[in-house]
């Protein structure tokens, strides 16, 4: 096995090694809404009872109203993370991963993931014996691909890619018998940019959306995945009954039944407000999405360490040390302390 991998959001950590109550700390490792949405009551029921499939239906009528799959009732799962693990199962006809003394014997069939982005995916595959190739374009995914993992908008450098580009890819996965996967998790700020308006045509494409991010409830531990009937089906077989928790799915119900411009619109200005305070201490922007911004630094390492000082914590990422990514402050008053932290940085 691979080893885990470091993400976002490890608080306890950071206090445990910088000092500090974690509660304490002001937390910008992660790309979620740090200004979540006001819950609706959720029924008693929803508690007491186990998800029956009213719930789950329900659910899977709003996820298709709002992100506009047609036909297709998006499958309600424990987060994108649990799918992701699950991806490998897809795919079959190569020779089966075999485990001998903890050694994963690799497969005839490899996969395309383009490259940077979410870890998860490429251990994933590894894991379960698949070659994994890190591509920096889809032009580079060819025939010899079974499938291929596509982030857009990307994590960590914001990076977009056009639905003719990725329509196009879908085509060449499908003309050779392959699946492609595009993770639209950061993509509820600019609903242009989906596909799942397009998934009734294209029949091996598989979108993973997350809920939580935008919606700043990331404990909730939800998300949703768009494909085709069978797909989802086999998903839902291999989760298991109960998968995704009765509050989560009335949850579901209702905030994606609500306008959520007043969301955007909050989101879209605390990323005004970190702009300007990067810009303000003379750091380079070099990409990002809605809900996190990139910085390039050559002093990346030596500013998040003087920021886990003021016990305020970003992103760093071993294959890119001069990167630090920075998710969104919650108001005004976290502008200002990052702005202090900054400004007390010594070149």
């Amino acid at each position: 096995m691979s080893a885990p991998i470091a993400h976002g959001g490890g608080i306890t950590a950071a206090a445990a090694a910088f000092g500090g109550r974690p509660q304490d700390w002001l937390d910008l490792s992660t790309g979620i809404n740090p200004c979540p949405v006001a819950l609706p009551e959720i029924p008693a029921a929803a508690w007491h009872r186990l998800p029956d499939r009213h719930l789950v239906e329900a659910a899977r009528r709003a996820a298709r109203d709002y992100y506009g799959s047609g036909e297709i009732l998006p499958l309600p799962v424990p987060g994108t993370q649990s799918v992701i693990q699950l991806l490998p199962r897809l795919l079959h006809g190569g020779r089966q991963a075999t485990v001998t003394d903890d050694k994963v014997a690799v497969t005839d069939d490899k996969v395309a993931v383009v490259f940077p982005t979410y870890g998860e995916y490429a251990r994933a595959f590894a894991s379960a014996g698949f070659a994994v190739d890190a591509v920096s374009d889809v032009a580079a995914i060819g025939a010899g691909h079974r499938l291929a993992v596509v982030v857009n908008p990307n994590n960590p450098d914001g990076r977009v890619w056009p639905a003719d580009a990725l329509i196009a890819l879908h085509d060449r996965m499908k003309s050779a018998g392959g699946l492609l996967v595009v993770d639209e998790a950061f993509g509820d700020a600019d609903p242009a940019l989906s596909l799942a308006r397009r998934a009734e045509e294209l029949s091996n494409l598989v979108i993973f959306r997350s809920f939580g991010k935008f919606f700043g409830l990331a404990g909730l531990r939800l998300g949703f995945v768009i494909a085709r009937g069978d797909i989802l089906e086999r998903f839902e077989e291999w989760l298991g009954p109960w998968a995704v928790s009765g509050p989560a799915l009335s949850l579901a119900d209702s905030l994606l039944r609500q306008d959520v411009s007043t969301v955007r619109g909050r989101i879209a200005e605390r990323s005004a407000g970190l702009h300007a305070v990067l810009a303000g201490a003379g750091l380079r922007i070099a990409g990002g999405t809605a809900l996190f911004t990139l910085v390039a630094d050559i002093r990346a390492g030596d500013i998040y360490t003087h920021l886990c000082r003021h016990h305020i914590l970003v992103r760093k990422f071993d294959y890119a040390p001069d990167w630090l990514r920075f998710g969104l402050t919650p108001d005004a008053a976290a502008d200002r302390r990052l702005t202090e932290a900054l400004q007390s940085f010594e070149l």
